[in-house]
């Protein structure tokens, strides 16, 4: 059996070169998680860009025509439209709120290619978004909806622009913003 010598010019990491190693390790790890928090901010900052949008489009289209996007009831308007909406003033039937991004589409105040297939765009989270007559405890009133947001940005969108309470003010959601209930089913931000 052989035994082991040891050199005495034999050489380990010594404890500066292991901490300079674990602090390059630790830059790295904050640099990510940075990153994903800027990402996750440039997403909400979307989502409330999309909702600014599309609240001057739709005021655009009610200007132009005198009715609301997929409420309006008559073929030519916009050009190339449809004859779905009873002008009732409320886009309150799933027919209209189909037609909403169609019209806005055909009379060219957004972009996109929205079809009876496709009617509606998707959030930065990626779920669909709604105009709608809805009352969602604060009266009744046409709302922008975003459905599943995830809890933390539905409460960071309400506490930005509103009182951040779900159920108050005039940014409301359809339960609470408890990491328990993620995603928050509605957030309603009014047109």
């Amino acid at each position: 059996m052989q035994k082991l010598r040891f050199h005495g010019n034999q050489k380990g990491f010594t404890l500066v070169e292991i901490a300079i190693v674990l602090v390059i390790i630790g830059l790295l790890i904050g640099g990510v998680l940075k990153g994903q928090a800027m990402i996750q901010n440039a997403k909400v900052k979307r989502v409330v860009k999309l909702a600014d949008e599309i609240r001057a489009a739709t005021m655009g289209f009610y200007d132009k025509y005198g009715q609301y996007p997929g409420d309006e009831n008559l073929v030519d308007i916009p050009a190339a439209g449809d004859a779905n909406g009873d002008s009732s003033g409320q886009i309150n039937t799933a027919a209209e709120r189909n037609d909403v991004f169609i019209d806005l589409m055909n009379a060219k105040l957004i972009s996109g290619n929205y079809t009876a297939a496709n009617p509606r765009p998707k959030h930065a989270f990626g779920d669909d978004v709604f105009i709608a007559w809805v009352n969602p405890g604060s009266g009744a009133d046409h709302y922008i909806e975003f459905l599943n947001l995830p809890w933390d940005v539905a409460r960071e969108i309400d506490t930005k622009y509103d009182d951040g309470v779900y159920n108050t003010g005039q940014i409301r959601a359809s339960e609470a913003y408890a990491e328990a209930t993620s995603p928050v089913g509605i957030l309603y931000l009014p047109l």
